[in-house]
């Protein structure tokens, strides 16, 4: 791209997307029963074009979360973070003094998933490159999965079981602390020793959540007989029969809930949590997803357990990391800052392809759950960096309205 204006490019082609994704130009509202509806309305997303007078390497040798600034690299402009009417995408795109540039987005979750998401991403990056139509046509088609005309709930949904919070367990954000870890496949092989034959073949992400799930259990020290929840995000899209239509953009997740006493996740073999981790993934089914459709209607739209609950989501095959919007590949792709525990694909410095963690514990635990994954590891795994203070100061155009 030489010497281009990066946020011109990217604004140039948000426009030429949002032809095909333009129901992501509109506003949501809500319609009888408190059933979310979009209004087409064509009043655009937020696109802000920012300049910081830092370079890449002022970040760290790692680029991992949690990132200094990230207020100021994705700008909460007033009154724009409502579910109603309020734009349903933000776009950011900062340049830095070495010539590179952060790009980070803010969408709306009830338009799309993570999948969809990378979709939409993908498109992005094909305009800014030249393309004129998307490789993948978007489909919308959200009545492939609207509740029934009698609603009934047909299967076990523990993620929205009502648990009260009895011993304190529910942590607040003041004292908590994020941090990113790394795993290679050096410290996956040494998970894998804790297997028994049968399991040690079993994917990645149920091996390594099967470890972290022990490790952060043992780390907020539960009472033993206390009930702990793990949450899988599920993509569902190929269980149904005939497949949901490749380019459907919607949400097309679940996130089936494994559980057990706090006692068995610590001192039973690790081949038991791992055990617990395949049967919850196993659950999504057709029926596991039109079951939850309409449990939302039945008891309008509850909110998941969050006592003893901690959730994961494999981002590794979403494709972020090898777009390329004219400048090359990037260096990090995956989330800023969220609670959950999101797996991406991650080079570290090093040049070692792996898989980034990002952990949200309070501080007092997340010293604990380091050492028991010390132990667990049987070397130093911390790969974390802690990043000084970076002077940042962004001059902000005003937010513009892309059409």
């Amino acid at each position: 791209m030489g010497n281009k204006n990066p946020a011109s490019v990217i604004r140039e082609a948000l426009a030429k997307a949002l032809v095909f994704y333009y129901p992501f130009a509109g506003r949501l509202k809500e319609g009888p029963a408190r059933k979310l509806m979009v209004d087409c309305s064509g009043e655009g997303v937020l696109f802000i074009e920012a300049e910081a007078d830092v370079t890449l390497e002022q970040f760290g040798v790692a680029l991992q979360p949690p990132f200094p600034c990230r207020e100021e690299l994705l700008y909460d402009v007033p009154g724009s973070s409502g579910i109603l009417d309020s734009p349903l995408f933000l776009i950011q795109v900062t340049r830095l003094l070495c010539g590179g540039f952060i790009l980070a987005v803010r969408f709306n979750h009830t338009m799309c998933d993570g999948f969809g998401y990378a979709q939409f991403m993908t498109t992005l990056s094909e305009m800014t490159n030249g393309a004129s139509v998307p490789s993948i046509f978007p489909v919308w088609q959200r009545e492939l999965l609207c509740a029934r005309e009698v609603p009934y709930v047909t299967c076990t949904h523990h993620e929205y079981d009502e648990v009260a919070d009895t011993n304190g367990k529910i942590f607040t954000l003041d004292d908590m602390e994020h941090r990113s870890f790394f795993f290679g496949p050096t410290q996956i092989s040494a998970l894998r020793r804790f297997l028994p034959t049968h399991l040690k073949s079993c994917a990645t992400f149920e091996v390594l959540t099967a470890g972290l799930w022990r490790c952060r259990t043992i780390a907020i020290q539960p009472n033993l007989e206390d009930d702990m929840r793990l949450m899988i995000i599920v993509n569902a899209h190929s269980k149904f029969k005939p497949m949901i239509p490749v380019g459907y953009y919607g949400n097309m997740f679940g996130f089936p809930a494994a559980i057990s006493k706090a006692q068995d996740i610590c001192n039973k073999p690790l081949g038991y949590v791992l055990e617990l981790v395949m049967k919850a993934k196993s659950e999504v089914t057709e029926e596991y997803m039109r079951s939850i459709t309409d449990l939302m209607v039945i008891r309008g739209r509850p909110l998941f357990t969050t006592v003893g609950s901690f959730m994961v989501s494999d981002l590794t095959w979403f494709g972020l990391l090898e777009l390329d919007f004219g400048w090359g590949k990037s260096v990090y792709a995956g989330p800023n800052h969220h609670i959950a525990g999101f797996y991406t694909r991650y080079i570290n410095h090093k040049g070692e392809s792996g898989i980034l963690v990002s952990v949200w514990l309070p501080a007092i635990a997340m010293k604990r759950f380091v050492e028991e994954l010390g132990n667990m590891l049987t070397q130093d795994i911390d790969d974390h960096v802690i990043h000084e203070d970076v002077p940042l100061i962004s001059k902000y155009n005003l937010p513009a309205m892309i059409r």
